[in-house]
């Protein structure tokens, strides 16, 4: 493709905790101090990033408030002060092994590692058999992580897929039963669309990831599929100059060429990601295959929290053809009480920045909480009959019924969740109710 030769070329190299160390000590400068409580949280939270973050994305001299840095490092309030100095004293203090998972296990435990019933109500059954690594939440849509698809190019600090990352068994959702996610979609039709996700669908080589797209293409009912990638983020050379990115893109174009819809699902949190000459070639590239790109990503504390920066990222991504999708609140799960932005606050953003795009931007909407009942937004706050309100609205429900009905809650200046509100007017119940006929 013309320009491609442009990028430079480069090799893939992931940096893991045990690089954590001098990566503080030597780009940012810090002390013995704060690196131990950096340590101290990676021991909790996965960390890992790559030479493509670290040179081109993060500005150095800008530590500790760059928000890449923040996006992509441990920060000091992630975790609790007691649980931080607990994990710090067993690893100054040379613990067993066994002994800091034991503690790390009892922190990760109380910090909600799947939210929204993912594992109890969300993993659908064929035949009276579970299918672990499938998510059946909403009637259109199944998830599907596939097993070697769970990780990324690197880790996001406030990423609710946390326990994927860990590896911890018992907490990580994966699947290779490729004829157990075929044989549920022939025996639900009213699914029309498959999201691959995890992790990150392009974080696969190619011959992997056909294993995963060829079947759905036999499958008459599935009218998109979607990937769920922040590779265009991390790591764009994934579609530029990796030894197998034309197989990828042919594979790609199959999709699209069978009659259905190929959504590439990007994660863009900060315009900053947007400003290479890679990524720009990346997007170039991907959507040469008749791919739609679609970009969302969570309102974060101290990252992406100002109306500017949302207009700023909106904007650009118009302007490169990709779609503004969501704007979503951070989850109710692992460093939430850190990252999040309290709801009020959230519309206000959403708002101020929503105002100030063309109407082509304006495709974008948030903020919304992917909840247990299922995706609600946050349409405003108002004054109703001598109270003040938030006014709410479902998305997306588990029961069908429940989509697009407004509702209210009381307004609460610091509710961060949808478990912090309560109902207005006195109501008995917050969510909405299906109306008969």
């Amino acid at each position: 493709m013309t320009g491609i030769d442009a990028a430079p070329r480069r090799a893939y190299r992931a940096l893991h905790a045990r690089h954590l160390d001098s990566l503080l000590r030597d780009r940012a400068g810090f002390a013995e101090p704060e690196r131990r409580l950096a340590r101290a949280i990676a021991a909790v939270f996965p960390f890992r990033t790559n030479d493509y973050v670290v040179d081109e994305l993060i500005d150095w001299s800008a530590v500790p408030d760059d928000p890449i840095y923040r996006l992509t490092f441990p920060q000091p309030g992630m975790l609790s002060a007691a649980d931080a100095a607990r994990v710090q004293r067993l690893l100054d203090g040379g613990a067993p092994a066994d002994r800091v998972q034991s503690a790390v296990r009892q922190i990760r435990g109380r910090l909600n590692p799947h939210p929204a019933g993912q594992q109890d109500e969300n993993e659908p059954e064929l035949d009276g058999r579970r299918l672990p690594g499938l998510q059946h939440k909403y009637a259109e849509t199944l998830l599907v992580f596939p097993r070697p698809g769970q990780t990324c190019h690197a880790y996001c600090t406030y990423c609710f897929r946390w326990p994927q990352f860990v590896g911890d068994q018992e907490l990580k959702m994966a699947t290779d039963d490729v004829g157990g996610m075929c044989g549920y979609l022939a025996a639900h039709p009213e699914v029309t669309n498959v999201l691959i996700t995890g992790g990150d669908a392009l974080i696969m080589t190619a011959a992997v990831l056909r294993r995963y797209l060829e079947p759905l293409l036999s499958l008459a009912t599935i009218e998109s599929v979607r990937l769920g990638t922040k590779a265009l983020s991390y790591w764009p050379y994934r579609v530029l100059t990796d030894p197998d990115a034309d197989e990828l893109l042919a594979l790609l174009a199959r999709v699209v060429a069978s009659g259905r819809q190929l959504a590439v699902m990007a994660h863009f949190s900060h315009p900053r990601e947007l400003q290479t000459e890679a990524v720009r070639q990346a997007l170039a590239r991907l959507a040469g295959t008749g791919a739609v790109i679609r970009a969302q990503a969570p309102l974060i504390r101290g990252v992406n929290d100002d109306p500017a920066v949302w207009a700023g990222m909106w904007r650009e991504l118009t302007r490169l053809s990709v779609v503004p999708y969501y704007m979503f609140v951070e989850r109710d799960t692992g460093p939430q009480g850190y990252f999040a932005v309290p709801l009020a606050r959230a519309y206000e953003i959403y708002r101020d920045a929503y105002s100030r795009v063309s109407g082509l931007a304006r495709t974008v909407r948030g903020p919304v909480m992917s909840a247990t009942p299922g995706k609600v937004c946050v349409d405003g706050v108002a004054e109703l009959a001598g109270e003040r309100v938030f006014v709410l609205r479902m998305l997306q429900a588990r029961d069908p019924a429940l989509v697009g009905r407004p509702f209210f809650a009381g307004f609460d200046p610091a509710a961060i969740w949808l478990t912090d509100l309560k109902p207005a007017f006195g109501q008995a119940d917050l969510l909405p109710r299906a109306v008969p006929g």
